[in-house]
């Protein structure tokens, strides 16, 4: 009989090995940068807006600078960290504080609120560790060695007193106008007969520079008889002298649950919608080359933990 050619069934046993084999080897020894084919690809979280009108960048661990992304494990007893800054920044920085405390018992954070300017300030005479700030830093200071990492975005609010007798909204270039002095009057906005009394926030504020640049265009603040420039940049006292005629401007966290003020409406959108047209980033600032414990606390602060620390409600999505 004639024989059938081909292979001995040996050899189609050791081509199987050398097939598995060789699939295990790749992945056992697949470089780490090497993606992998999967029917759906993980997307970065996109994150909303939280019950306090904050939300943290999309990529909370993306930042450029010499501050190292990998939060530690411990942190030497007995470490420091002073942060100051913005009055907008009060309640990240106490959210923030709780949860690295939470995480580093042994580790003191002291938080102030003195200012934007002032905490620039104190952080280039190192009095403090970060400066928290609610506006970009200039090119002079970045030059100065200045690094700022973005840990939230905010709105900043236009707002009259719950007594004021004006219930509608206004445009863009009717606010830049009555802080301009160019409107005076309510009448002019579709409202009663009487004074706009305007209160501006100091230009040691933050939220005055990000205000002037968003809403009027970098141009000035009027100096009409009307408008009351602020010695102070303190909230309260701010919306407690509105009354029932005047109108000023707050970090939208500041006011949103306040029971004697409400928000205007600018353009018809309100300061929770996506695409409210006054919103700003809000940083912490290092001075290049950081410390250790200024890495750790801003690793927290753009790690997914600091994240849900500030808008608790993405934790949710």
């Amino acid at each position: 009989m004639t024989r059938k050619s081909g292979l001995p069934p040996i050899a189609y046993i050791v081509a199987m090995l050398v097939l598995v084999g060789g699939g295990s080897w790749f992945f056992l020894h697949k470089p780490a940068g090497t993606p992998i084919a999967t029917s759906s690809e993980t997307q970065a979280d996109v994150p909303s807006s939280s019950d306090n009108g904050l939300s943290a960048p999309i990529h909370p661990s993306s930042f450029s600078g010499s501050v190292s992304q990998m939060l530690p494990n411990t942190i030497p007893d007995g470490t420091r960290i002073r942060i100051d800054g913005s009055t907008s920044m009060v309640q990240i920085n106490e959210s923030l504080k709780s949860g690295f405390l939470h995480k580093f018992p042994n580790v003191t954070v002291t938080t102030n609120a003195e200012g934007t300017e002032r905490g620039i300030r104190d952080l280039q005479a190192g009095v403090v560790d970060i400066a928290a700030i609610s506006r970009d830093l200039t090119t002079q200071e970045k030059a100065r060695g200045l690094v700022a990492v973005p840990v939230a975005t905010d709105a900043i609010a236009v707002v009259v007193g719950t007594k004021n007798p004006f219930l509608g909204g206004l445009s863009i270039s009717q606010v830049a106008a009555i802080f301009q002095g160019r409107i005076t009057n309510w009448s002019d906005v579709g409202g009663f007969n009487g004074q706009i009394r305007v209160f501006n926030r100091p230009p040691s504020s933050g939220t005055n520079h990000v205000f002037k640049e968003l809403v009027l265009k970098n141009g000035n603040f009027g100096t009409t008889s009307n408008i009351i420039a602020l010695q102070q940049d303190a909230t309260t006292p701010l919306l407690q002298a509105l009354k029932s005629d005047g109108i000023s401007y707050a970090t939208y966290t500041q006011v949103a649950k306040q029971q004697t003020i409400r928000t205007v409406s600018i353009d018809g959108l309100t300061p929770e919608a996506t695409s409210y047209p006054f919103k700003r980033n809000l940083y912490y600032v290092y001075k290049s080359p950081s410390n250790p414990s200024v890495q750790a606390f801003i690793a927290y602060a753009t790690s997914e933990r600091g994240r849900r620390a500030i808008s608790p409600k993405e934790d949710s999505n």
